[in-house]
């Protein structure tokens, strides 16, 4: 090889590398969230969308729980936590301790939570009591509550999850759920569960209600039967309703302030209509 075809080449190679080198130093690095199943399809549908209209931008969703999503923002493997809970108190020291600030908390939308039936299933309407009996197993037959003369199957989700939480804390007054309740490992799997099963009877975010029955659930015997709605959610008529959070070590980096803003942007707001769930009252965001 000719001396000059040398030097031509190793400079090709050299802007090339050089290219390499530039592009690696400016790619995005991915905004991390993990946590809550609840708020999986909904953080999905986010990220899908602001990539979309942000080139370069990525942003990566993964479930395991509310907990697990709060134990990762407490390791530090991940920048945002989604969680369908308030952070416990215990949580929140932990993270003053380890990182010397505050965890921050943002409302990004609301949920009802639902209690679901099979569809074939001809009841309307439970109150919390019957709800709470059904799922510590002192009611174990639908004919108690005005059903059909069945045995009830429960399905429950696993315990480091912000719905499970939710419900023992606000349905089960803080009882232990029944031995009798299989565990599943998401929303989703509930729902499946009950769609299958004309006695089965789950819980979870209003959002994956399909192919499922939600009941009306009524606060006591005088009370009227609410079904989640925007209204019923907002004026707080709906007995289980609840926002779902994303918490931040702090203040967040600008690409994480970034994703959050959009978020709570119109357009962010309206995929959560489109999504099933509430939209936060604008004086929240």
């Amino acid at each position: 090889m000719k001396l000059w075809r040398f030097v031509v080449y190793a400079m090709l190679l050299m802007s090339a590398l050089a290219l390499t080198h530039c592009a690696q130093k400016t790619a995005a690095r991915p905004v991390t969230i993990k946590g809550s199943d609840t708020m999986v399809i909904l953080a999905q549908r986010w990220a899908e969308q602001y990539m979309g209209g942000h080139p370069g931008a990525v942003v990566q969703v993964t479930g395991g729980g509310s907990g697990t999503g709060i134990a990762a923002l407490i390791n530090g493997t991940t920048d945002i936590c989604q969680s369908s809970r308030p952070m416990k108190d215990a949580e929140r020291a932990q993270i003053k301790a380890k990182f010397g600030r505050e965890p921050n908390e943002i409302l990004v939308a609301r949920d009802g939570l639902a209690v679901y039936v099979n569809e074939a299933n001809p009841l309307t309407a439970i109150t919390l009591a019957q709800a709470r009996r059904i799922y510590q197993g002192e009611i174990q037959n639908w004919k108690a509550v005005g059903g059909s003369d069945a045995p009830i199957l429960l399905y429950s989700r696993e315990n480091n999850s912000g719905t499970y939480a939710y419900f023992k804390e606000h349905v089960l007054d803080g009882g232990d759920f029944s031995a009798r309740a299989q565990t599943l490992p998401g929303t989703a799997a509930v729902v499946n569960a009950v769609s299958k099963d004309a006695n089965g009877i789950g819980y979870g975010g209003d959002a994956y209600a399909k192919g499922v029955k939600a009941l009306a659930l009524k606060r006591d015997d005088a009370s009227p039967a609410v079904l989640p709605t925007d209204v019923t959610i907002h004026d707080g008529s709906y007995p289980l309703s609840r926002g779902l959070f994303f918490y931040l070590r702090g203040e967040p980096s600008p690409p994480v302030k970034a994703f959050i803003d959009y978020c709570l942007s119109v357009e962010g707001q309206k995929l959560v209509t489109e999504v099933g769930y509430f939209p936060v009252a604008k004086e929240a965001q």
